[in-house]
This record gives C-alpha cells, structure tokens and sequence, in this order.
C-alpha cells in the first residue's frame, strides 16, 4: 500500500525508496518494499515453467509443454475419482498480487462446483477467529472495526507487534509513529503479551500473560468494570446492540482472583487495567495473531469486541470504527453456498478426522491425512497457488510426506521452495515490478480511504502469461477442458459475467435488481483490470456504471499516480457497516457460548512448565522473503528466545544449541537468553527450514533456521474457528545431544 519511488538505469532497479509525495504513505517504507528489485533480479526467481522428471529433479520447459504435462498428471485424478479428490491451497501472498487476488475465485469456486469439498490457507493459522467473530458480531466475514490511532487516549494492544508486522488487519503507514504519536499527546499504550516485543519496548507499558490464557483476563476484564460500576451508557448504541447482559453474566465466574494463577497477571494488575480504560476519554482494545492462534483464539478476539462495544468505543471516534473502503468488493458478500439468514458452520466434514468446516475450510493440518489416509474421498490431487504449506502449516513432517505421496500437484510459485520441490508442475508468476498492483482486502482495514493503481515497471517476456490466465486455465481443467484447449477469453467472460450476476441477484449489493447484460456491457477489457474497474465504479466515490454521472472509474484513479486521498476514518457507521440479520452487533451467539465450558476448565488445569510462541521480524514476510540478500544480512534471526531463569534451570548459556522438542517433533536451533521473554514461555520463529534437498534458494538456504511447524501438533486447536494453536504450545528444552 506504501508508494514507492524506483531508479531504473539501463534496465536494473538502482535505487528504491519512499514516495513523499504518496497521498497514503507520505513516504514511508518498510524494509520489504526496499526489497523488490533484489526480488525481481534474483537469479532464483523462476522465469519459465517447471516440470519434474522421472528422477525428481525440475527442469525449464516450455509454456505449452507444462500445461500438457499438466494435463497428463491431473485428468487421470478427477477421470478415476472425480473433483473430490482434489483440493486447492491458497497462499498468503495471493492477498499482495492483484491478478491472483482476484481470479483465485474462480479456481476454488469453479473446483467446489466440480465437487471439491473444502479448500486450505494458512488463514486457519492466522486470522480464522477474526473471520468467525466477524461474520457473527458484525455481518461479514471481512467486517471488523479498527482503532482510531489518530484520536485514542488509551490503547491496549493483545498478542500483536505492529513494529514488526506493520499493522495487521489494520492499515496504517508507521504504525509506531501513531503509537509514539499518542503518548506525546498524553496517552497511553499497553502491550499485553509473552514477550516485551518491539511494540512493548515503544509504548513503555508491558504487561507479561502467560499464552492461551487471553480470553481468562478479557472476561475478568469485563466482570470488573460490571462489578465496579464502571459501564457507562453511550447513547450512539442505544438500540444497536444485542447480549451484552448476557455475554456479562457469563463473565461472573471470572473474577482477577481466579485468573490470576492461570495468566500469571496479577488481580491488582487485572483491576487496574479495567479503571484505567474506563476512565480514558478515548479507550480501544486491539487484538491480532498472538490472540488467535491459541487455544481459545475465537474467544479472546470476540471478546476484545465485547469489550469495545461495553465501553463505547465501537462506531465512536477514538475508539473502534469501521472505515471505508473506496472500492467495493465481492468479500462484502455473503458467499452463495451460505444460504440462511446467518452463517453457519458445520456444514460438511473431514474424511479422516470428522472436523466441522468452518467458512468452507479444514484446519489446515487437516491436509496431510487427507493426502495420506486411504479411502473414499482421499485427496490425490492439489493446485497450489503462491504457498508454502511444507513450512507454513502444523505437523509439517508429515505435510512433507503427504506432498510427495500426490499424484498431480501442480504449483503457481515463484521458486522452488520447500512445498515445489515436490510439484509435478510449477507455472511461475510474474515479478512484482512485471505486473499491475492495486488493492482491495486492506483498504477495507485502513485508517483512510485511498485508491492507488501501480502500472508494471518492467515488461514481461513476450508470449508470458500473468498470473490470473494460469488460474483461469487451471479452472477449465476442473471443469473438464483439457489444460491446453482451455479458451482464455470465454473463461474469463464466464467468471466475470458470474460475478456481476451474483452481485445483481444477492440483496444488499450495488448491483441488486440490475439486469448482468447492461453491467458486463458497460464494461471494457479483461482480467484484473477490467474486474477492479466494476471495483472502483461501485464504490462509495465511484460512478456507479453510469448511475453516479461524474464518479470515478479506473481511468480517474490511472491519471492520479501519487494516488487519491478520498476520506478519513469517521464514527457514526453502524448504519452501513453492519450487516447482521438483525442490523444490530449481536454479541451472543452459541458458537461463543459453547465454548465457555471449556475456558471455565482451564481454570482448574495445571499450568505446563513451559511453553511455546511463534514470533516475526519486521525484516521477514512468514517464509517469502529468506532469498533476499539485504533482508538476511545481521545476525542469526531463527533463535529460540528464553528468559534467563528458564535458559539457567534448563543448563543452557547464550548460543548454546538447544533441543526444543513437544508432542509432535523436536528440533535443534541456536539459543538467544533475554529477559524480554516472561518466565515459562520461548519463543522460535516462523517461516523458516530452508535447505532441504531439490529446492534452489541460494539465499535462504545458506540461513536455513528450523521449522518450527515440526513442534506443532495437527490436533491442537481452538475449537470454534478450528484455528491451530501455534501459541501456547506444550514443550521442554534442554541442551542439544
């Protein structure tokens, strides 16, 4: 989101930095977007297709060559066992490239029309609570509000670094500047967490919790300022809220005394952080990753809503406020398989272990016995689309065998990683610098309401396909069309014409009662453009295919190329934003409530002696980005962080290698003592556990770390969004050998 200025002489990237003059960013940039030259000249980068030989070794093919070997390995699947046996995995990256972004649609749901079941992402090792608690609280499954960074007094961070990520599910350039920002002007930011991160060492307040434990203080949080008398009323929800009483009631077993042991904060601390965030002006809880991935991720991020809403900070300046996204996006939608009046859940299950879906997907460990069990409805068959799951995903050991064990795997990469070692075929993506760039899913999280179209800086080689072709072909293959007959120009007609009559016959869309003819024929082009064009002209400042007479469109947007600054974050959205049944934020459901019995029990459970955390680096994108040279340089990052009380109990000194095992694995990595670890906790990295043999990552594989999806176990899960717990993980260190 962040604009860039790049130097090009004689056709290589010289010199990348911040563009002043960028009505978002105003100039700021992260260390990852200096990268992307490095990235489009990295000799690894792969410029042509990949096919694998009898010996397991790749070699460069041609175009038509891939597709055919393509349509070698894959028909025999869906001839013998039809679409069941496939499956699609959706990479993180896909978020960040506009062709992929919006053309994987299509292949999910043109392989779920075939007969898919569910697909997988890394989101259940991510954001899946977020969904869930979105979809029920608030309406839609990319609906949640945000702090006002510019107007709290008082903000409380949970299980979230934006010094390193920048700002998750909540879009701001310098984060940390606004952080910095509010105690100039007198306020205040805590950071509640396992390790005093970057993010606790700026706000100056660090509050230590022990992992897992983040719903237990939510609760005491919300019965003391019951309790207390500390809940004011706020006339601007009068009306517009739903169960908060109840979600209360349910709070009185969850007294500071009672989860004091559990969380390790202390009661005095618990009551003084409720008296402190009822007597601000301005107050906003703010949770990420850290909160969802444990074992009651669903939980603690419903909660953090509660809370806001209890204080009166949900639609209210300052507080927690829903922003405005200045182009429209079919994620507003209910998808069209959820035909009831609210989401629901459960709807189909898992061949091996009989998980619920949850949001039409399996906990993502769900992949391995799905691949390795047989029977029925085994998969034999996946298309990979920008991922990584060998290293992103838990129980990775036998994820690694899995992918082997298929029978077509084909892969849209980059490289050849730790997961496309294994494909049968690999289609290679463009560079960054080689195609379009526009966004959509993280306006819908930002603090102003811009709009910013990148035109490619580099030609591609002629004849090359984007990104959204190979997906497009891939989609045609499921549907029956041999891999290369498939006619590009039809199925892109076919998708998009999908998506305008969707929109045209779901209520509450801006499309609703409109005849799909008139809007496809207002239309121009193909691919991404042409669909972020229906974007843009549906949005709030858009032309409204001819309906709003001077409103924006894509050519509008072309012309600014610093970008158009259209809105700032407002209260008084409820109206809007909100899309429950009852258009009101409903706060009790029964996918929250049954789920309180079991945060009642841990209570009662003894604390383990020491547990596992993930953890990231501003320098680090999960696994992305270990090829590039300026973003590996310093000192070893893969470290297994430990306090010393910890590291002189276990017989380990800084450096010392130590063994890190738990119920699913074990391995050996390089030890870091610091005191910025709590007590009883470690923290290792993720993304990393390069250097395994077939993959060619000459940078990332001379800084191989370990994978520490190797310690996380598939069966350990917050239930409700069947997320898995990569926080809170049960382990034991001690020195190597």
């Amino acid at each position: 989101m962040c604009g860039l200025q790049v130097t090009v002489d004689e056709g290589r990237v010289t010199d990348i930095r911040g563009n002043p003059d960028d009505v978002w960013s105003a100039g700021h940039l992260c260390p990852k977007g200096t990268a992307l030259g490095q990235i489009h000249d990295d000799p690894d980068r792969l410029r042509s297709p990949m096919i694998k030989q009898a010996n397991g070794t790749h070699i460069a093919v041609s175009w038509d060559e891939a597709s055919a070997e393509a349509e070698r390995v894959l028909r025999p699947v869906l001839e013998r066992d039809g679409a069941q046996a496939i499956t699609v995995y959706v990479g993180n990256p896909v978020a960040h490239n506009l062709g992929l972004s919006s053309y994987i649609g299509a292949l999910v749901g043109m392989a779920s029309a075939a007969g898919m079941g569910a697909y997988y992402s890394p989101g259940t090792v991510d954001q899946w609570p977020l969904n869930v608690v979105g979809t029920l609280v608030f309406g839609g499954m990319w609906n949640a509000p945000i702090p006002d960074l510019a107007r709290t007094d008082h903000l409380v961070i949970i299980g979230a670094n934006p010094a390193a990520s920048q700002g998750s599910m909540l879009s701001a350039p310098n984060v940390t500047g606004y952080l910095t920002d509010i105690r100039k002007r007198g306020g205040r930011v805590v950071v509640i967490d396992p390790r005093r991160t970057e993010t606790a060492q700026r706000a100056g307040e660090w509050v230590p919790i022990r992992p897992g434990t983040d719903a237990l203080v939510l609760f005491a949080l919300l019965r003391t300022l019951a309790a207390d008398g500390l809940l004011r009323t706020h006339p601007h929800l009068d009306g517009r809220v739903q169960g908060l009483d109840d979600v209360i009631a349910l709070a009185e077993p969850f007294t500071p005394e009672a989860v004091e042991g559990p969380s390790g904060i202390p009661a005095v601390t618990i009551r003084q952080l409720a008296h402190d965030l009822a007597s601000a002006s301005n107050p906003v809880l703010y949770s990420r990753i850290g909160a969802c991935t444990q074992e009651f991720g669903t939980l603690a991020t419903w909660l953090v809503f509660v809370l806001n809403t209890a204080l009166g900070a949900v639609d209210r300046r300052g507080g927690a406020v829903f922003p405005t996204p200045a182009v429209y996006s079919p994620m507003f939608m209910k998808p069209p398989d959820q035909t009831g009046p609210r989401w629901e859940f459960g709807r189909f299950t898992s061949r091996v272990r009989g998980i619920g879906e949850v949001l039409s997907q399996f906990p993502v460990s769900c992949l391995a016995e799905e691949v390795l069990t047989p029977g029925e409805g085994r998969i034999r068959a996946m298309i990979a689309v920008a991922g990584n799951p060998a290293i992103s995903a838990p129980a990775a050991g036998h994820l690694d065998e899995a992918l082997a064990s298929l029978d077509a795997l084909i892969c849209v990469d980059n490289w050849l990683n730790e997961t496309t070692r294994h494909a049968h075929v690999i289609f290679p993506g463009l560079s960054p610098l080689e195609r379009p760039h526009a966004d959509d899913l993280y306006w819908m999280y930002a603090i102003a309401s811009c709009l910013k179209w990148s035109e490619p800086l580099f030609a591609p080689d002629p004849g090359r396909p984007a990104e959204w072709e190979v997906l497009l072909r891939l989609s045609g293959a499921v549907l029956g069309t041999p891999v290369p007959d498939v006619d590009l120009v039809a199925m892109d007609d076919l998708y998009t014409g999908g998506l305008v009559a969707t929109m045209c016959a779901q209520p509450g869309t801006p499309l609703t009662g409109r005849d799909p003819v008139e809007v496809m024929g207002a239309l121009k082009g193909q691919g991404p453009e042409r669909i972020f064009d229906l974007y843009v002209r549906l949005g709030p400042w858009g032309d409204g295919l001819g309906a709003n007479p001077g409103g924006l469109t894509l050519d509008d947007v072309r012309a600014q190329p610093d970008g158009l600054r259209l809105g700032e974050l407002q209260g008084g959205r409820l109206d809007s934003a909100v899309t429950t049944p009852s258009g009101t934020i409903e706060l009790v459901h029964d996918l929250f409530v049954d789920d309180v019995p079991r945060l009642l029990a841990r209570l009662e459970r003894e604390g383990e002696s020491l547990l596992l955390t993930s953890r990231r680096h501003l320098r680090s994108n999960n696994s992305w980005l270990h090829n590039v040279p300026s973003l590996m340089r310093g000192r070893d990052r893969c470290t297994l962080l430990i306090h010393p009380d910890d590291a002189l109990r276990a017989g380990l000194g800084d450096g010392d290698i130590a063994e890190v095992s738990t119920s699913e694995g074990k391995v050996s990595v390089p030890v870091h003592v610091s005191d910025e670890m709590m007590p009883g906790v470690v923290s290792l990295p993720h993304g990393w556990g390069h250097g395994v043999p077939g993959s060619r990552l000459g940078v990332a594989n001379a800084h191989p770390g370990v994978n520490s999806n190797l310690l996380n176990p598939p069966d350990l899960l917050d239930v409700p969004s069947n997320t898995q717990v990569v926080n809170g993980v049960p382990c034991q260190v001690r020195p190597a050998g």
